[in-house]
């Protein structure tokens, strides 16, 4: 089938090359010259496993690229609308990229189409592109307009595409759901994992994956509420992580307990710096704004996102309860992106610590696998960027994990202390275990467990940000 995906950015390039994969011919649109030249001459934007290996496949032949909207549609059977849906100052989203798109669809409408929201948008969207496209002269019966939400993680972006827990596809009419369904047959009918060429299975993989089919509503809806409900998982175990500092118990062992129950279960109870990145802030926020606009206070997405800026600041007065003043301390911090895996530092919580850390006066050098480049336009020349974790830690006072990279949790610990001017250790990510870095002769800080020094003495339960 021949796909048009309006809009380069994260969601429409790997839609884009994971529907060529599947064996569609796809053309990806957007107005961005200089970004469709360096697709074109086969440069990655983004940090994203298989990607490339996607690109370098396909560009050219199943994929190509370009600026003529119209053409792309006119050509195309579904047109997959992939393009940005930033939040507004009240934090609602803003609809405008996609009001436009949806204006210029209409001039390349010639046979029945379906255009499909790919971006994360509120309920109620569906029906106001059709309104604009039918407002552009288009008659009603030549298209219509579906919702197929996307669920990926970055750094996993292509697995989760192409080995998803489900396909949803939100469907108002017979006809666009039978043309989604054979888009997405290569999935559910399993005959793409039987290629020797397909990408690696990834663990705990359902193949088929399932295909729930609802009205365009529902859909608009399930995606928002999924992203506000892992939030909330996320904000829940940040919570539970405060109390077990207060009380002197551990929340690696408390979310062991927890987990276990299957109604619960492990994924996404992970104690840190909070969430970050450019799908669950703005979600919850785009959520609770929708909530608000249909007559619905939803004071749980209050809480959810209060606890997760709480969340920086109690790591903040951490580092405090660790060194005490932070005017002229020396600080290697390990991670930018706000997650492993990818190179995306858009509301990174390390990106929002290392700022109130230069703002305290002290002198930051960082290490990331792969966001440097990005954060180097953030945070100019305030930051100086190592080449390894422990170039990072060389004469530093102590040492901050912000980012729950594979690599920051194999480090070679008799080095790093080496490096360090004192072997103190933040870890914002719970990466080791707290007996094990003080057998190895380190002060070590982290998240809902109580503190060790070298001999392996707990320093005290925190009450109130201080030790008791």
């Amino acid at each position: 089938m021949r796909i048009a995906v309006v809009g380069s950015g994260y969601v429409g390039l790997v839609a884009g090359a994971c529907f060529a994969d599947l064996g569609h011919e796809v053309i990806l649109v957007d107005n961005d010259h200089e970004k469709l030249r360096a697709l074109s001459n086969g440069e990655v934007p983004i940090h994203e496993k298989f990607l490339p290996e996607l690109l370098s496949r396909h560009r050219g032949h199943r994929l190509t690229f370009s600026d003529d909207l119209k053409e792309a549609v006119r050509l195309s059977s579904a047109i997959f609308v992939a393009v940005g849906t930033p939040p507004t100052e009240k934090g609602d989203a803003d609809l405008s990229y996609v009001e436009s798109v949806a204006r210029e669809i209409s001039g390349g409408i010639e046979n029945y189409k379906v255009v499909i929201e790919k971006s994360t948008v509120p309920v109620y969207t569906s029906e106001w592109v059709r309104k604009i496209i039918l407002r552009s002269g288009t008659d009603a019966e030549s298209f219509d307009v579906a919702s197929n939400p996307e669920f990926l993680r970055e750094g996993t972006a292509v697995t989760d595409f192409l080995f998803p827990d489900r396909i949803l596809i939100g469907c108002d009419s017979q006809r666009s759901a039978d043309l989604l369904r054979e888009i997405y047959a290569p999935l559910t009918d399993g005959s793409y994992y039987k290629r020797a060429d397909a990408i690696p299975q990834p663990d705990r993989a359902a193949i088929p994956p399932a295909l729930i089919i609802t009205s365009t509503k529902s859909a608009e809806l399930i995606k928002h509420a999924s992203n506000a409900f892992l939030a909330m998982k996320i904000s829940f175990i940040n919570a539970v992580a405060s109390v077990c500092e207060s009380v002197g118990a551990d929340v690696n062992q408390v979310v062991r307990g927890i987990g276990a129950d299957s109604r619960i279960g492990r994924r996404f109870l992970n104690p840190g710096i909070g969430y970050g990145g450019s799908c669950f802030p703005k979600d919850v926020m785009a959520f609770r704004a929708v909530a608000h606009e249909y007559g619905y206070e939803f004071r749980l997405l209050d809480e959810v996102m209060r606890i997760n800026e709480e969340q920086r600041r109690r790591f903040l007065r951490k580092i405090h309860d660790a060194l005490w003043t932070l005017r002229g301390k020396r600080l290697a911090v390990l991670g930018l992106a706000f997650k492993g895996g990818t190179d995306d530092i858009r509301e990174s919580p390390a990106i929002f610590l290392v700022q109130e850390l230069l703002q305290e006066g002290s002198k930051i050098t960082a290490y990331d696998p792969a966001a440097m480049d990005r954060a180097r336009d953030v945070l100019n020349a305030s930051v100086t960027f190592a080449s390894s974790p422990y170039e990072a830690a060389k004469g530093a006072d102590a040492l901050l994990i912000l980012t729950e990279w594979e690599e920051f949790s194999n480090l070679d610990l008799p080095r790093l202390r080496q490096e360090l001017k004192y072997p103190i250790v933040i870890d914002g990510r719970n990466l080791y275990d707290p007996e094990a870095m003080a057998a190895q002769g380190f002060t070590y800080y982290s998240v809902g467990r109580p503190a060790c020094l070298p001999d392996g003495v707990p320093t005290g339960v925190l009450k109130n940000g201080k030790k008791a």
